[in-house]
């Protein structure tokens, strides 16, 4: 719908203050023709957007326009709603910004959406503390005074000096050039480099934090999904990596290959169970991931894998002998 468009088109303006009519037409998915035909319909409504001329003009709003919620419809509404749910918040220190956030959505929605798009929203929920199994999901808490300067320097783009307590270390100091903040099940992190070096922290590591008055060395614009993916994908390949050959009933095979790092071969057996050649992070990984399928899966190799399998089972059959 057009009216749809008008609205994104202010709030772009509003976002990047200055854009080309070719970088609208880009971001709207239409012709250049309809942006322009848009803009007139906008000035013609009281919408203060000009243009500038030259090599680097474009269109923008003058200083200080703001623009209420009435141009979303009512999935949009929802949509806003319903994202106030969402973890990713609270691993960010934001979860009262986000609550007072969300307040202000509603006062500011059509009376039309504001009842259903709340009464809607209630009936969804995102993320719950616990699964099907009751099994709780850990929250990891953040110091609110870390979350916010962590945040000021990642916006600010300044370097940030952390007090870190990585695993099985003693806690150091170091100073890093921030680049995002992302947050996977609860969980925040802070990408970054060091040395020119990806880094990456869990927030809840971070015992204290400084931003610095320095600039931090970091490209202007960043695909934070693809770095993200990019480090996943590191971290999954790197390491002590472990080569598992292993027999599995079929019922459990999605549980044992959902734990692997990749399956690197597979064939049928001769009594109707698979013969599964993959790698896993590190040892300890292996064990756990075999360990959780009992007796549905025959780790064939390495030697020491059947060993610790073993021993595992011996220690729980002597423990419940009698």
């Amino acid at each position: 719908m057009r009216a749809d468009r008008l609205v994104s088109l202010v709030l772009l303006l509003r976002q990047h203050g200055r854009l080309s009519a070719t970088a609208l037409a880009r971001e709207l998915e239409v012709s250049t023709r309809t942006v322009l035909r848009d803009i007139e319909a906008l000035s013609a409504a009281g919408v203060p957007v000009y243009a500038e001329r030259g090599r680097h003009g474009g269109f923008a709003l003058l200083p200080g326009f703001r623009t209420e919620l009435t141009g979303l419809n009512h999935e949009e509404a929802l949509a806003l709603l319903v994202a106030g749910s969402r973890r990713g918040a609270q691993a960010f220190g934001l979860g009262s910004a986000l609550a007072s956030a969300m307040l202000k959505v509603v006062d500011a929605l059509p009376e039309s959406y504001r009842d259903t798009a709340a009464d809607a929203a209630q009936r969804l929920l995102i993320e719950p503390d616990a699964d099907l199994l009751a099994r709780r999901l850990v929250a990891e808490e953040v110091p609110e005074a870390v979350a916010a300067e962590v945040r000021r320097a990642v916006f600010a783009g300044h370097k940030l000096r952390i007090h870190y307590a990585a695993v099985d270390q003693t806690p150091k100091w170091r100073t890093v050039d921030p680049i995002g903040l992302v947050t996977v099940r609860g969980l925040g992190y802070l990408l970054a480099t060091r040395s020119g070096e990806d880094r990456t922290y869990r927030l809840s590591r971070i015992l204290a934090a400084e931003e610095l008055d320095e600039p931090a060395e970091r490209r202007e614009r960043i695909d934070l999904d693809r770095a993200w993916q990019e480090r996943s994908t590191r971290f999954r390949t790197g390491g002590d990596q472990v080569a598992v050959l292993a027999r599995v009933h079929p019922a459990r095979r999605k549980d044992l290959v959902g734990t692997a790092l990749a399956v690197l071969a597979e064939e049928d057996d001769t009594d109707g169970w698979l013969r599964l050649e993959m790698t896993f992070q590190d040892s300890r990984h292996a064990v756990w991931a075999l360990w959780q399928v009992a007796d549905s899966a025959e780790v064939l190799a390495p030697q020491w894998l059947r060993t610790s399998l073993r021993d595992r089972a011996a220690a729980i059959a002597a423990r419940y002998g009698d």
